[in-house]
């Protein structure tokens, strides 16, 4: 199936018969007369709304619709417009701004920042581009936070391969993940969904911590991370992507981009991963990382009607099959302990949109998306089958005064989500339909000043109403610094087995005492972020505090006893406090430096005690390193991260053999990336975990999984030592 799916895509690369664009390059000269590409220039067509932007090489390409002659027309701001006559068709053409010299100001940026904080938004918005992205080995979304210091990424249990994100000290179910605005990875999929995410798809993501938009729902609790993926639009037109690591894993990824007519363009994606060979470098018999085959396909199209209307739909189609646990069987009744995780994932997208009035930038949007979840899952004794359907749609208003004074976004949403599931037999069925309401509103009466309250009012079927109501305050205090406030209630409903697969590959019992519903919280925040100028380049601190206050929850209790997982009400206090500071400088021509220090502090009411967070480490450092040469054609990359120690629940009731120390040291995690750009071809090579630093016998009695004291869910570091990896991609505009 791999095999096809790679030769129907380079049948596209060799046939694919493009509509008549014109190409070229935007520049500026330097004082040494030299050529320094504009990034992000506005280029369009007079007298129509088609248009594109330039690219980090200052490259663009534009649809040329009709006869000719036409005129184009070329923007920067801080730059001179230029007006473009083109009297016939030209496949080239070469521009060159000059500086306005009218203007008081200008600020020249020689290269396009690989991750920022969005300068317009009120709640705090870090932006990770894919220039930041290809930093890394970037296989999938759980891989592309290596040189990120607000989100954390650790593996669920030593067995099954999978990873959980966390954001304040909060496990990845109280963050909403979106794929461009539109939910996902959430229910039964949360706990496999980073891998169906793949590296090469994303074109950027964007992460606000605490409390989030209204216009997204109520589910935000701690932070809303949206994902973009490449679109028909994009400069790109085709991409090839192979990776392949010294673990024996494989990727191989391609896109193709067609325009169809000048109205019509569509984008195929295509993604395989799969590992050839099992390895168990501890000898305890158990894989190290399941053994696992991923097909992932993408079809996306875009309609612009080049008259107010576009439309972008599409659907994706996800096979993976995962098989973990033991090589050889270790029990005295000659059973092996074997895992087996098969998936089928479908997705139907569609987001339509007309702008009524530019000026005012009023627009009536409509975003769709229906889901269908199917996964069979054995985890030694314990056979879990799941199926999930799912259906969201959210019908957006938006509309603002001519000076952008006012603007408000309102609208209804409806969504619905029914879980079948079954466990060693017995069956549990849930269905969930929540019509909503909301309305956000921004008053901004000067430029250094944005007050945004929103709220929202849903009616669950099962829980009855949910009354939201979010704030977020912006004040640029000076034109280098900007202070923002945010604070906010979130809910979510709870899906207790699909959260917690992680204790299935243990001989814990699930016991529940309080049955689970929802949950309630409310998130507060602080951030500052002031620019200095330190030798004519800038460098950026940041300083931000939140917190976070549950009034309801569902307690996930682990260390009351070694052999059950208890749930239960909260009865008492459960609260997260994370306190993050982070500098980026420039330290030199073409050397890049950030580093963040984060501490955080989370603690939930179990029994009579307030006990820390369990498998977290309070403390972390990362240090990331970027050079490029002046050609721009070597890059190199490296990410330094200190873990610090925390505390693993008690196993003082097993055997000597089977206990754990209760708290774990500090580790260093180290990787490292050297790229060399050829052209359209990028080779890179590169490391992960430089240290080999591995969390010491992860599996509680691995040799014999079937006993009461098995438990492969304590992980606190990295089960997979140094891999190795080299990789290729071919990027064609």
């Amino acid at each position: 199936m791999n095999k096809n799916i790679f030769i129907l895509l380079l049948f596209f690369l060799v046939l694919n018969a493009q509509a008549q664009e014109i190409t070229g390059y935007v520049y500026e000269l330097n004082q040494k007369g030299e050529k320094v590409p504009l990034i992000g220039a506005n280029i369009f067509w007079k007298d129509t709304q088609i248009g594109t932007t330039s690219n980090d090489e200052g490259f663009f390409r534009v649809k040329s619709l009709g006869d000719f002659p036409k005129t184009l027309i070329v923007s920067y701001i801080g730059y001179k417009p230029d007006t473009i006559f083109v009297e016939k068709y030209v496949q080239e053409l070469e521009i060159v701004l000059t500086i306005n010299r009218e203007l008081n100001e200008v600020l020249v940026v020689g290269s396009s920042l690989s991750k920022y904080i969005d300068a317009l938004e009120a709640k705090p918005t870090e932006v990770i581009t894919k220039k930041e992205l290809l930093k890394a080995a970037c296989c999938n979304l759980s891989e592309s936070f290596t040189t990120n210091a607000s989100v954390d990424v650790q593996f669920q249990d030593a067995v099954t391969g999978a990873k959980q994100i966390q954001l304040l000290g909060l496990a990845g179910i109280y963050t909403q993940i979106f794929f461009e605005n539109m939910p996902t990875m959430k229910g039964i999929a949360g706990t496999y969904g980073l891998n169906y995410v793949p590296g090469p798809w994303m074109t950027s993501i964007s992460i606000s911590k605490g409390a989030g938009s209204v216009v997204n729902g109520y589910e935000s609790i701690a932070g809303q991370i949206n994902i973009d993926y490449k679109k028909p639009t994009d400069l790109e037109r085709y991409h090839l992507n192979i990776f392949q690591s010294s673990g024996y894993k494989t990727d191989l990824n391609a896109n193709a981009t067609i325009d169809i007519s000048e109205h019509l363009s569509t984008t195929f994606l295509a993604h395989s991963n799969f590992t050839t060979k099992s390895m168990d470098e501890n000898f305890d018999s158990f894989r190290d990382m399941p053994d696992l085959k991923q097909i992932n396909l993408m079809n996306r199209w875009k309609y612009e009607s080049h008259t107010g209307f576009e439309s972008i739909f599409g659907f994706q189609i996800l096979n993976e099959e995962r098989k973990g646990g033991q090589l050889v069987s270790t029990s005295s009744n000659g059973r092996r302990y074997d895992i087996n995780v098969n998936t089928q994932r479908y997705d139907f997208f569609a987001k339509n949109g007309y702008i009524f009035d530019p000026s005012t930038n009023t627009s009536l949007g409509l975003i769709s998306n229906a889901q269908y979840h199917n996964q069979n899952s054995l985890f030694g004794l314990r056979k879990y089958d799941a199926l999930q359907k799912s259906f969201y749609s959210n019908l957006i208003f938006q509309t603002c005064t001519i000076d952008e004074t006012h603007s408000i976004k309102t609208g209804v949403s409806f969504v619905f989500d029914e879980y079948k599931e079954k466990l060693n037999g017995t069956s549990y069925l849930r269905k969930e339909a929540r019509p909503g309401i909301f309305a956000e509103y921004k008053y901004s009466p000067y430029d250094d000043i944005m007050i945004m309250p929103g709220a929202r009012v849903d009616f669950h079927n099962l829980y009855g109403t949910f009354f939201t109501p979010r704030l977020h305050f912006k004040w640029d205090i000076n034109q280098n610094t900007i202070l923002r406030l945010s604070g906010g209630k979130g809910y979510r409903s709870i899906n207790i087995f699909a959260e917690n697969l992680n204790y299935f590959v243990s001989s814990r019992s699930f016991r529940i005492i309080d049955n689970p519903t929802y949950e309630e919280g409310w998130n507060y925040g602080v951030n500052l972020t002031r620019y200095f100028s330190i030798f004519d380049r800038e460098l950026r601190l940041t300083a931000e505090f939140y917190r976070t206050d549950f009034i309801r929850q569902t307690v996930v209790d682990i260390d009351s006893d070694a052999r059950e997982v208890r749930f239960y009400d909260l009865k008492g206090k459960s609260y997260s406090n994370t306190y993050q500071v982070e500098v980026a400088y420039e330290l030199l021509k073409g050397l890049d430096v950030f580093a963040a220090v984060r501490y955080t502090d989370v603690k939930t009411q179990i029994g009579d005690k307030l006990l820390s967070k369990p498998l977290m480490s309070k403390l972390k450092t990362l240090i990331t390193l970027s050079y490029f040469n002046e050609n721009r054609d070597w890059f190199f990359d490296a990410s330094f991260l200190v873990n610090g120690g925390g505390r693993i629940p008690s196993t003082s009731q097993n055997p000597s053999d089977f206990q754990r120390s209760e708290t774990f040291g500090s580790y260093v995690n180290v990787n490292a990336q050297v790229t060399k750009k050829i052209d359209y071809l990028d080779l890179y090579f590169g490391v992960e975990n430089l240290t080999n630093f591995k969390q010491e016998n992860p599996i509680i009695s691995a040799n014999d999984p079937f006993s009461e004291y098995f438990d492969a869910s304590l992980v606190w570091g990295p089960i997979e030592g140094r891999k190795f990896y080299i990789g290729l991609r071919l990027s064609i505009y």
